[in-house]
C-alpha cells in the first residue's frame, strides 16, 4: 500500500518539520520546510505523531549536505541540512509564532537577526568520556541523537579547530590513565588567550597520572581543571592558572575573567556583537540609572557602567556578582554595584526598594522572569522603567514573560528578532524591545 505523502509546512522548536495529516499534527524528523516527504512514524499519540523522513519526495531549495559526517548521529547539530541563512530566518519565525501563539503578543517591528560564523564558534562545549569495554575504547564526545550512548565522532566542525583536532588524542590520553572508566566528562572553555579543560573524575588522580596531565597540556597548550565531586571543587591543576581564563569586549575596553563553572555565552563573536545592540536599544543615557537583571559575572552591567550614572547588577549566584566586582574593581569602574539575590522570589517591595530605575535589562535562563515581569506589572506605573531589553535563551518564557509586561504593565513591545547563537542547532536565542 502506497505511504501517504505529507506536505511539510514549517519548523518547530525542535528543527522537526511540521506536516498535518488526518486532522493529527505529524512532527518530522529530518524534513524542511515546503517539502513533500513520507515519514516512518514511530510514535502515536492522540494530538500528533512523530516520524523519521523517508524518502523526500521534493526537496527544499534550502536543503544543504551537511558538512560533518557524524549529522544525523550525533546529537550536537540538528539542522546542518538547512542552509545556515535559512536557519536564521526560520528562528526568526519560531520567535514571531512563539510570542503570538503563547504570549498574544506581536512585535511592532522586527529586528534584523544576529548571526555569525557559522562554524567554529562553540568556545564551551561538554564531551562525555566514556569506556566501551566491548571495543576495547574510550569515546570522547557528544551524545549520539536522544540517546544516551556517546557518539564515536573524531572530528567537530562547530567546535574551534584547535578543539576538534583534541578529540583523537583525548581519546589516547584517558586510555593512557590507570582507570580509564572512571572519567565521566570533559568541560571545554575557551577565552581569548587560553583554552581550558576541565577533566570530571572519579577516582583520586596519581601521581604519574598528573605527570600525564602535565605532558599532555604543554603538547597541545592547554590548562586543566580537575574537578573531583560537585563544581565547587573544580580547581587548576596549576595554580598560577587560577586567574588567566577570560574574554574581552574590546568596543568598551573591558577584559571579563571567569572560571570554567561560570556561566559566559557559548559564541564570543555574537556576544560581543548583543552586547552592542542591546546598549543601543536600551537608549542609555549618561544621566540615567540601570538595572541589569540576572548580570551573571556582569556582561552587560560593566559595558552599561560605561555610558549611564549608575547601574545595578543583581544575580542569584554569589560566586557570580563576586567575579563581576572584582571585573569592575580591575577596570577602574565605580558607578556599578551588585546585589546577589534570588530573582525567581522577587515583588514589587523589593523592586521599590531598589530606587528609582529608568532602564532595566534582563538576561534571565530559560525559566524566564516571571517573578520579576509581575513585579514590575504590580509597581505603580510612574516607577517602571521607560525601556527594557529582554534578552531570552527560549521563545516559550519570553512570550509568557512579554505577555505580562504589555497586558499588564502597560508596556508595548516595540521590537524583536532572533540572535544565531548557536548554528546547526534549534537553539534560539533573541532579544525584546519593551517601552513604557
Amino acid at each position: 500500500m502506497p505511504q501517504d505523502i505529507l506536505q511539510v509546512e514549517s519548523l518547530d522548536l525542535e528543527a522537526r518539520g511540521v506536516a498535518r495529516h488526518e486532522g493529527k499534527v505529524v512532527f518530522v524528523e529530518g524534513a524542511l520546510g515546503s517539502e513533500r516527504v513520507t515519514a516512518n512514524i514511530f510514535r502515536r499519540k492522540p494530538s500528533y505523531d512523530i516520524g523519521r523522513v523517508q524518502v523526500i519526495v521534493r526537496e527544499s531549495s534550502q536543503r544543504v549536505k551537511p558538512r560533518c559526517e557524524h549529522f544525523g548521529v550525533c546529537g550536537g547539530c540538528v539542522m546542518q541540512h538547512l542552509d545556515p541563512a535559512a536557519q536564521v530566518a526560520s528562528k526568526q519565525r519560531v520567535l514571531e509564532d512563539s510570542l503570538a501563539h503563547i504570549g498574544n503578543v506581536r512585535p511592532e517591528q522586527m529586528l534584523p537577526p544576529l548571526h555569525g560564523p557559522s562554524w567554529g564558534y562553540r568556545y564551551r562545549a561538554r564531551l562525555s568520556v566514556r569506556w566501551v569495554a566491548k571495543k576495547g575504547t574510550v569515546l570522547v564526545g557528544f551524545h549520539e541523537r536522544k540517546s544516551s550512548f556517546v557518539a564515536d565522532i573524531k572530528t567537530c566542525h562547530v567546535l574551534p579547530p584547535h578543539v576538534a583536532a583534541l578529540l583523537v588524542p583525548l581519546r589516547g590520553l584517558i586510555m593512557a590513565l590507570s582507570a580509564p572508566d572512571r572519567f565521566a566528562q570533559i568541560e571545554v572553555c575557551v577565552g581569548d588567550a587560553v583554552t581550558a579543560l576541565v577533566l570530571r573524575h572519579l577516582d583520586p588522580l596519581s601521581e604519574s597520572e598528573i605527570a600525564t596531565l602535565r605532558a599532555f597540556a604543554a603538547q597541545h597548550n592547554i590548562q586543566w581543571w580537575l574537578q573531583s565531586k560537585g563544581p565547587d571543587t573544580v580547581q587548576p591543576l596549576e595554580p598560577e592558572d587560577e586567574h588567566k581564563l577570560s574574554y574581552t569586549l574590546p568596543e568598551f575596553g573591558l577584559r571579563m575573567p571567569y572560571r570554567p563553572t561560570d556561566f559566559t555565552q557559548v559564541n564570543h563573536q555574537i556576544n560581543r556583537v548583543l552586547v552592542s545592540r542591546a546598549l543601543s536599544l536600551l537608549g542609555v543615557q549618561p544621566t540615567d540609572r540601570v538595572a541589569d537583571m540576572f548580570c551573571g559575572l556582569g556582561n552587560f552591567t560593566l559595558p552599561l557602567a560605561t555610558r549611564c550614572r549608575e547601574v545595578v547588577g543583581v544575580e542569584g549566584s554569589i560566586s557570580l556578582t563576586a567575579r563581576a566586582e572584582q571585573a569592575a574593581l580591575a577596570a577602574g569602574i565605580v558607578n556599578a554595584r551588585f546585589q546577589t539575590l534570588n530573582l525567581f522570589e522577587v515583588d514589587h517591595i523589593w523592586l521599590q526598594s531598589l530606587g528609582t530605575i529608568d532602564r532595566m535589562l534582563i538576561d534571565p535562563p530559560r525559566e524566564g522572569a516571571q517573578a520579576l515581569v509581575q513585579a514590575l506589572a504590580a509597581a505603580p506605573p510612574q516607577e517602571r522603567p521607560v525601556r527594557i531589553i529582554y534578552v531570552s535563551c527560549n521563545p516559550a518564557t519570553l512570550a509568557r514573560d512579554a505577555a505580562v509586561l504589555v497586558q499588564e504593565a502597560g508596556y508595548r513591545l516595540r521590537s524583536a528578532g532572533a540572535i544565531n547563537m548557536f548554528p546547526h542547532t534549534s537553539h534560539i536565542e533573541s532579544l525584546a524591545v519593551f517601552e513604557r
